[in-house]
């Protein structure tokens, strides 16, 4: 019963007491005028943050049962300006609870409700908050002599607020919504934080700044400084010092790092990049800033699953330039180029889409990149050392050494923006690579097989890729060693044909043609190859090819001679040259031999040919008679063998088929038509006469 009584008089105790506070409260409330807490709030914050706040509105004061101060319409700076630095719906004060029950206004807390933060730079560098930081400076200076009664609040808080940025030199206009921020003002401390969430361009970010020494910063003495920034596009983190005299100066470590690049630079408010690449993102480094210059050091980027190590520059005065090195072991570049098409989907035309080349303007590159293996998509290239420069949208690709292909490639590229499209200059020299890789991989043509040289010096312009073709001009030059031509067999070819002239078959369309030496070379203007010179040599043939590659319709119209050579033990007997045509399209043309020569080299079928020769000629030597049209017989189906196209006289041994020379059932015996002196055996076409049918 004791334990019981004690507890009820211990309830007694504490409901009295907080019935005593509470009457205390509301006898304070009444003694304690509106005007008077008003102007104590004021001049609190007046003495502990140096600003001096306008009150444009009403006043309301609530002491019962907890001590606040409502504030309306409340202005920091100048109330007449156009846009004052601080402007906010209300000011509530949270009062101290104890300090209220000995009739003293204490601030606990300050909340700012809706506040609009204008910051207004002006062409000297200085802003409308100039004023007040200085104020704000004097009043958190320690040599300054302060009320040693003032105890500071220590909690400064913002809701629903807005910030606006104004730099009319720099032509920045950016706008933070959505502000909820809590200031942890240097109350016992001389440290201050501000963390919270602000939206910027639609999207949430966390923000978290800490200020070693508030104090010291607002002097611009060095202080200790922590930030972090995250959000959906970008997080970012530095860590170390910085100060503001006599210029601004920071030291520290920073680290970001983005789902995408690319994404992150969009919403930045930069140019998008061009297309390809630029996803995962990540960045770790020591970071030394003065003046407009920011000096990355100990750099570990990663972009794209590429990594590499290095040194960065970014100078943001003037025009806004990244220079610096870069060495990584392995950097694949198929994201950056799988979006650029050369083709089109049926990998039949070049494409028409126009080359879009805005986002090579956002900044200015001046870079060192050397790796130990490059991948390019599909193709491996050992140790390459490469310069980027881009500089008002002009870019420049310079190629100190690759080991590409087997051999050495070393060269330039080149990629502008003119008014009517881009520009584009290549000068690259591949010294002893692998030719069927090199080309094939390149150009998408593989038929030469071997080591060799080439080079490449070419430049067009145009909107797109069909017309950069018709307005290319350069030259191309090839040199090749113990190699072959794949896809076809010239010395089987030409032994067959020598042995049969007539007979065809598909197998020429496949195999091999072995080489000693192959030298191309090729001048281009708008758009045409002019084939100079194209000779191949090997131990049984000799190959020589001249004529005209259009490189818009991406078609062949050569002509050239293939030569089987004759053995030394075989004086005396000529060797079988035979001229040929090769046309069609690059991916598959068409080999077409001269069916002229074949014809006169055929014992079956020379004789033909020599006697429709002599009609045609008795023809034309007998003079015109008239015919009545009723008398007229018809005329029998003869054999017209007169010059052709290349094209149309090579069609029919191109499509015969057949191994035989036996004349059929059909077919006159050619002993019957030739003349008598000649049936016991075909003639041999004389030299001129084989030139002339040629």
């Amino acid at each position: 019963m004791s334990a019981i009584s004690g507890f009820k008089r211990l309830g007694l105790a504490v409901v009295a007491l907080v019935l005593i506070l509470f009457g205390a409260l509301g006898i304070v409330s009444l003694l304690l005028p509106a005007d008077q807490v008003r102007e104590a709030v004021k001049s609190e914050i007046r003495a502990v943050t140096g600003l001096d706040p306008v009150l444009r509105g009403t006043v309301s004061v609530s002491l019962f049962p907890t001590g606040s101060v409502v504030l309306s319409d409340v202005v920091l700076g100048d109330p007449n300006a156009a846009a004052p630095p601080l402007v906010a719906e209300r000011l509530v004060a949270k009062l101290r609870f104890f300090s209220l029950l000995a009739g003293r206004i204490e601030i606990g807390d300050v909340a700012l409700e809706n506040p609009h933060i204008d910051v207004s730079v002006r062409p000297d560098g200085r802003s409308n908050w100039s004023p007040l930081i200085e104020s704000l400076t004097r009043a958190l200076d320690p040599a300054t002599n302060r009320d040693d009664k003032v105890v500071s609040f220590s909690e400064i808080r913002m809701t629903g607020g807005k910030i606006s940025i104004r730099d009319d030199v720099r032509n920045l206009y950016e706008t933070l919504g959505g502000v909820e921020m809590s200031l942890a003002w240097p109350a016992i401390s001389s440290s201050f934080a501000a963390t919270g969430r602000v939206v910027w361009r639609n999207e949430p970010i966390d923000v978290s700044i800490a200020v070693a020494d508030f104090a010291a910063a607002l002097h611009g003495q060095k202080s200790g400084l922590k930030m972090r920034v995250g959000g959906a596009p970008i997080k970012f983190a530095f860590d170390g010092s910085y100060s503001m005299r006599p210029t601004v100066k920071v030291d520290g470590t920073v680290s970001a790092d983005a789902p995408s690049l690319r994404r992150a630079i969009l919403w930045g408010g930069l140019k998008p990049l061009a297309s390809g690449g630029f996803g995962t993102f990540s960045l770790k480094a020591q970071t030394n800033v003065i003046g407009g210059t920011i000096a990355l050091t100990s750099v570990n980027l990663e972009l794209d699953g590429n990594v590499a190590e290095g040194v960065l520059t970014f100078a943001t005065d003037g025009r806004q330039t990244l220079q610096g090195t870069l060495a990584a072991d392995v950097i694949d570049l198929t994201p950056y180029l799988s979006t650029i098409k050369l083709l089109t989907d049926n990998d039949r035309e070049w494409n028409r889409v126009p080359i879009a080349l805005d986002g090579l303007s956002s900044l200015d590159l001046d870079l060192r990149v050397s790796a130990a293996k490059l991948l390019l998509a599909g193709s491996k290239i050992g140790r390459t050392a490469v310069g980027i420069n881009l500089r008002g949208g002009d870019l420049g690709v310079t190629i100190g050494e690759s080991q590409a292909y087997g051999g050495v490639l070393r060269g330039s590229l080149g990629l502008s923006r003119l008014d009517n499209g881009a520009g584009f200059k290549s000068q690259l020299q591949f010294a002893n690579v692998d030719l069927e890789r090199c080309i094939g991989e390149l150009f998408g043509i593989r038929r030469i097989e071997g080591k060799g040289d080439f080079a490449v010096a070419v430049e067009a312009t145009g909107i797109n890729v069909m017309a950069l073709t018709r307005t290319l001009n350069g030259q191309v030059t090839l040199t090749g060693r113990n190699g072959a031509l794949t896809g076809l067999n010239v010395e089987q070819l030409l032994r067959r044909l020598e042995r049969r002239p007539l007979s065809a078959g598909s197998e020429f369309r496949s195999g091999r043609t072995p080489f000693e030496r192959l030298a191309v070379t090729m001048k281009i203007k708008d758009g045409t190859a002019q084939v100079e010179n194209v000779s191949l040599e090997g131990n049984a043939i000799r190959l020589a090819l001249a004529g005209s590659a259009s490189i818009p319709a991406r078609d062949l119209d050569l002509h050239g001679t293939a030569s089987l050579m004759v053995a030394a033990s075989t004086d005396g007997k000529a060797g079988f040259h035979l001229p040929f045509v090769v046309q069609g399209p690059w991916d598959d043309p068409l080999m077409l031999p001269d069916a002229n020569v074949l014809i006169r080299r055929s014992g079956a079928a020379a004789p033909f040919l020599d006697a429709l020769k002599n009609r045609r000629e008795r023809e034309a030597a007998a003079p015109a008679t008239t015919i009545p049209s009723d008398a007229e017989p018809k005329a029998a189906p003869a054999i017209d063998v007169q010059p052709q196209s290349p094209a149309t006289s090579a069609a029919a041994p191109a499509l015969s088929g057949t191994e035989s020379e036996t004349p059929t059932a059909s077919t006159p015996d050619p002993a019957s038509i030739a003349p008598p002196e000649t049936r016991t055996a075909a003639p041999q076409p004389a030299e001129g006469e084989e030139k002339t049918a040629q």
